[in-house]
């Protein structure tokens, strides 16, 4: 800053930019179904895939396995990265959320780029990849490939978490802190070793941003379902205990499965239609 600015501007220039860096910081904080429930719906969208197409995704699980967590690591780090996890449905009025465009270019100028990044751009993050994979499959530039259906598949996994399609990202709106972890994290890394996660075989997506926002609306609309029964299961107990998660798993393991279940088959239907829309090309073995 120059020295020659008065101390009343240059005050206020040090509160911008206090208010900036305390902007980053209340940035919501990156959600997930955390690692493990990222590396689940990748191992079972596999199974969705046609004969054509699964040797080629199969010969690269370990890479797809490693990098389907590499949007979650980013957020992590960077605050900017963030915005593409998620979509606040409900700061676009009442389900189901007509008001807000799913044409990127409608969305902005009816709201601004500013407002639409603070509430999120899950969906349309899910657009640019699925045509990233497309272009990357078409030019038969395979390393380029194998990244992008990996950080599509996290994008495509992350609109099926509830709880990424709200304001009350964490239960910190309705004094449920933590239940994002809780339902997307905890409930995986318990239970997950015994309980069915069934995909459907993957189908072609006509409009991969539409499909989108329709996997983040079904994923919304089992929010209260959800925060129910947390506060079901935590009545009487003192904390967080074992007994709060066997309550939480017989009330909301339903939910759960569901959502894996259908996350797996929409990451194996992104992928065949990249394909599709790349040409049906012979794909490498390796």
């Amino acid at each position: 800053m120059p020295q020659f600015v008065s101390p009343r501007i240059r005050g206020i220039f040090l509160a911008l930019a206090a208010g900036a860096v305390l902007g980053l910081l209340l940035a919501p904080a990156a959600r997930a179904w955390g690692e493990k429930g990222n590396k689940l719906v990748v191992e079972k969208a596999f199974e969705t895939l046609p004969p054509e197409m699964r040797p080629f995704f199969e010969a690269n699980r370990g890479f797809l396995l490693q990098h389907v967590t590499d949007p979650l690591e980013a957020s992590q780090r960077s605050p900017a990265e963030r915005k593409n996890r998620y979509l606040f449905l409900d700061r676009y009025g009442r389900f189901p959320f007509e008001t807000l465009p799913r044409s990127y270019k409608a969305a902005v100028g009816k709201y601004g780029k500013t407002k639409l990044e603070s509430n999120g751009l899950l969906p349309w993050q899910i657009g640019v990849y699925s045509e990233k994979l497309t272009n990357a499959m078409k030019a038969g530039k395979w390393d380029e490939a194998r990244l992008n259906a990996a950080l599509l598949a996290s994008y495509v996994a992350e609109a099926h978490d509830p709880f990424n399609t709200t304001e009350n990202y964490d239960g910190q709106l309705t004094g449920q802190a933590g239940i994002s972890t809780r339902f997307g994290v905890n409930l995986i890394d318990r239970f997950s070793s015994f309980f069915p996660v069934r995909p459907n075989d993957a189908f072609f997506v006509s409009d991969p941003t539409d499909h989108g926002f329709e996997a983040c609306l079904s994923a919304h609309s089992w929010l209260e379902t959800i925060l129910l029964a947390d506060r079901n299961a935590r009545r009487g107990l003192p904390s967080y205990t074992d007994e709060y998660f066997d309550r939480f798993y017989n009330q909301a393991a339903a939910i759960l499965i569901r959502q894996l279940s259908d996350a797996s088959t929409d990451v194996g239907s992104y992928w065949y239609t990249a394909w599709v829309n790349a040409g049906r090309p012979a794909l490498p073995q390796r």
